[in-house]
């Protein structure tokens, strides 16, 4: 009974050490991320980080960050002459705040970095999103686009590249026609740095506007790009408080699908949430609400042709060649046209179900060189005329 004790005793101390051993060999819950000694491209390292309150642990990892390392084989990302003065947490987005060195930095280091930053803190349950200041100021890009908030998948490996590598690409985009009420898909072939994402690129030309003058930016005049992240198909978008800015020349659903559209043209995106400064509450003008997930609606695109919206100077150039040079440009007596129609359609209560039957009639008593505001020759009359047939014809 002795021996089998003993034998008994031996192999659960066996069994203890080999348990023991396997446990040693898990991954470690945490990496530290560092740049490689040539200072190309970050590389994780294992660290202990003892776990406890979120803001001791991010307290630790950043000390670690600015901290130099016993390896030749990596570096510290934050350089010695730039600190961290400051950072806050505030539902799940930490803040941190450099001083004014940290903009001195090369531009490929200062990428680098921010990676490396990212990417270690936000491996904390409670850290989902970072952003940068430096000083009081958030941190922008060399076109003073604000960068805004950050996750890990805000940068793009680039296995065998260098990280600032310039690649070309085609963007199809969706701008609002001239009229506001409709979306032209747009072919835009632009040179990106390899370290931005496809999302951001979108979102950044969207934001630019169109090249062609007879369309117009989708989005309101000063809306900056806080942060962009695609997570399981869905796409974040998070803009700052300009998007708010109501420009009615540009009809509500023109506005969200502008985004959803552009951004749906990338494959592994299903849907789009829209933000403001990372909130979801509350609707978007009058139907649009911002909690919701929308999907790709190519109801609103029309094509090149039916961008109804032609040039003025076009139209002056093709149709003015037998008017009186004494006259004034067909484009001004186009708008005295249109306003006379109203005026007429509200004289006579009608304004809401008046024809373009009854506008023809109306029209058709103007006087050949009459007075008033609405006189014109009788030559620019038959024009005016030949435009409502043509719209009769097409109705």
């Amino acid at each position: 009974m002795k021996k089998i004790a003993g034998w008994l005793s031996f192999i659960l101390l066996v069994s203890l050490f080999t348990g023991c051993g396997r446990q040693e060999t898990d991954d470690p819950a945490y990496h530290i991320y560092y740049l490689n000694k040539e200072k190309t491209k970050v590389v994780e390292q294992p660290y202990d980080l003892k776990e406890g309150k979120t803001e001791d642990m991010i307290a630790t990892l950043l000390d670690a960050l600015c901290t130099n390392t016993d390896s030749v084989e990596y570096q510290k990302p934050v350089p010695g002459d730039v600190t961290i003065t400051d950072w806050s947490l505030e539902s799940n987005q930490l803040f941190l705040y450099f001083n004014d060195n940290y903009s001195k930095m090369q531009s490929t280091d200062e990428v680098l970095c921010r990676a490396a930053v990212v990417k270690t803190l936000v491996q904390l349950p409670d850290v989902k999103y970072v952003s940068f200041y430096v000083g009081d100021a958030p941190l922008a890009d060399s076109r003073d686009n604000v960068i805004g908030l950050m996750t890990e998948e805000s940068f793009v490996e680039n296995p065998g590249k260098q990280i600032n590598s310039i690649q070309t690409t085609t963007l199809h985009l969706y701008y609002a026609n001239a009229d506001g009420n409709g979306l032209v898909e747009c072919e835009k072939e632009v040179q990106y740095s390899s370290n931005i994402s496809m999302e951001k690129l979108i979102m950044e030309n969207l934001l630019k506007g169109p090249d062609d003058k007879n369309l117009k930016a989708p989005l309101p005049e000063g809306t900056n790009l806080v942060n962009v992240t695609t997570t399981n198909g869905i796409c974040y978008v998070t803009l700052d408080e300009a998007f708010l800015n109501q420009n009615y020349e540009i009809q509500e659903p023109i506005v969200i699908y502008s985004i959803v559209d552009s951004l749906s043209e990338i494959s592994t995106i299903s849907k789009v949430q829209i933000s403001v400064n990372g909130k979801t509450s509350g609707v978007y003008r009058d139907s649009f609400a911002l909690d919701q997930l929308y999907e790709q609606n190519l109801d609103y695109v029309v094509s090149a042709d039916e961008n109804e919206t032609v040039s003025t100077e076009a139209q002056i150039e093709e149709t003015h060649t037998d008017v009186n040079p004494q006259q004034k440009p067909r484009r001004h007596m186009t708008y005295q046209f249109r306003l006379y129609i109203i005026e007429v359609a509200e004289d006579t209560d009608t304004r809401k179900d008046a024809s373009l039957q009854d506008e023809q009639q109306q029209i058709a008593h103007i006087g050949g060189c009459g007075s008033g505001k609405y006189a014109g020759t009788f030559a620019m009359k038959q024009e005016i005329l030949h435009q409502l047939q043509q719209e009769l014809a097409a109705a």
